[in-house]
C-alpha cells in the first residue's frame, strides 16, 4: 500500500509540475502531493527492510530447524561417508549410521561395523576417525 501511495502521489504531483511556477494554488497542490510522496516512502522502505530481514531469516531458520531435529549437516555427504565406510578392510555390513550436528561447529556419528574377523582395535577406530574427520 506504501507503494501505491508514493506512485500515486508521485504522479499527481507530476501533473501539477508545469503549472507550479504560475499559480499559487497549483505551487500549493504540487507541494503537497510531493510532500505527500516524500511521506509515503517511509512506510515503503521499512516493507523494503521488512522484506531483506525475512530472506535473511528464513536461511537461519531452516538451519534452526536441521539442528533441532538432528538433521544431517549442511557439507556432509551421507552417501559418501557410507561409501568410505563399506570400503574399509575388512567391513562387510554397515548398520543404523546416523549424522547429526552437535551444535553449529561439532558433528557426531554413530554407526554399527560388521567386520568380517570381528577384530576391532583402538589404533584402527582412531584411524578410521580421523579419516572421517579429514
Amino acid at each position: 500500500m506504501a507503494a501505491a501511495g508514493v506512485v500515486v502521489n508521485a504522479v499527481t504531483a507530476l501533473l501539477f509540475w508545469s503549472g507550479r511556477n504560475t499559480d499559487l494554488n497549483i505551487r500549493g497542490a504540487f507541494l503537497h502531493m510531493a510532500a505527500d510522496a516524500g511521506v509515503s516512502l517511509d512506510p515503503a522502505i521499512s516493507l523494503l527492510i521488512a522484506a531483506v530481514v525475512a530472506a535473511g531469516t528464513l536461511g537461519l531458520l531452516r538451519r534452526s530447524v536441521d539442528l533441532a531435529l538432528d538433521a544431517v549437516p549442511e557439507g556432509v555427504d551421507l552417501p559418501g561417508v557410507r561409501s568410505f565406510l563399506g570400503a574399509l578392510s575388512g567391513v562387510i555390513a554397515i548398520h543404523d549410521l546416523h549424522v547429526w550436528a552437535m551444535s553449529t561447529t561439532e558433528t557426531a556419528l554413530t554407526v554399527h561395523l560388521v567386520k568380517l574377523d570381528g577384530d576391532i582395535d583402538d589404533d584402527w577406530l582412531a584411524r578410521v576417525a580421523q579419516e572421517l574427520h579429514d
